[in-house]
Order: structure tokens, then C-alpha cells, then sequence
């Protein structure tokens, strides 16, 4: 079922967000200050492409610096890709089909909002990331 819901994704939303991170990872990869948001950008990309079977944990080591990145990310990027995932999810709510994936692209809303200090990681292994 996952493996069903990922191909409607990709054809219906996903190929068009990845797009969109991938352009803001590109731009970001101009100034060595701004790597970091390059490389989670990239990151956030290749989950957006195939977003079920995944989920979004908290990094335990994140600090004060993703926190302050990710105050520098919300201003110059992370509103617009947060509009983009509001803007294609409710075109997914018309259709039945479509309601699971306008859900799945609403939950993406944080992670395009704060992505430093987050971890991706399967839905099986979510608590393992903490160790537990």
C-alpha cells in the first residue's frame, strides 16, 4: 500500500516539491556559509519524492546552532516551501484517493519549516532513533 500511495505522490505532488528543494538546495549551495541549509534541503528533496514509510524524528545532538538556523531558514526559504505544500495539498483533498496525500503534505509542513536537527529514518525504526 505504501509502495501504491509513493507512486500517486510522485506523479501528483512530489516530483513538483522535490523541484522546489532542490532549486532552494541549489541556491544555497552558493555561499559555504549557507551549506548546511544546501544539504538538508537535498535531504528534505529525496523525502519529499517518497514521503510514505518515513517519518521525521528529532536529531538527539541538534543545539543552539540548528536552532538558530532554522530561524535564518523559516525567513529565506522555509515560507515559501511551507506555501508550496499548503498550495498542493488542497488540490489532493478533492479527491478521495488524494485525501491520505494532502494529509501526508501537511505533515510535511514542519520539517520545510525547521529542517536542521531533524532526522529522517523509516516508521519502523522511528523510536529507535532515540535509542530507545
Amino acid at each position: 500500500m505504501k509502495t501504491l500511495l509513493n507512486l500517486i505522490w510522485l506523479v501528483f505532488a512530489g516530483a513538483w516539491l522535490a523541484l522546489g528543494y532542490v532549486v532552494a538546495g541549489i541556491i544555497c549551495m552558493i555561499l559555504v556559509v549557507t551549506i548546511p541549509f544546501g544539504i538538508a534541503s537535498f535531504r528534505i528533496a529525496g523525502y519529499v519524492l517518497w514521503p510514505f514509510g518515513r517519518t521525521v524524528v528529532d536529531k538527539p545532538g541538534a543545539g543552539a546552532w540548528s536552532t538558530i538556523g532554522n530561524v535564518i531558514w523559516v525567513l529565506v526559504a522555509g515560507i515559501w516551501l511551507a506555501i508550496g505544500h499548503v498550495a498542493t495539498a488542497i488540490p489532493l483533498f478533492v479527491s478521495i484517493i488524494g485525501i491520505p496525500m494532502g494529509i501526508a503534505n501537511l505533515k510535511l509542513i514542519p520539517i520545510s519549516l525547521l529542517p536542521l536537527g531533524k532526522e529522517i529514518v523509516p516508521t519502523n525504526r522511528a523510536f529507535a532513533a532515540y535509542g530507545r
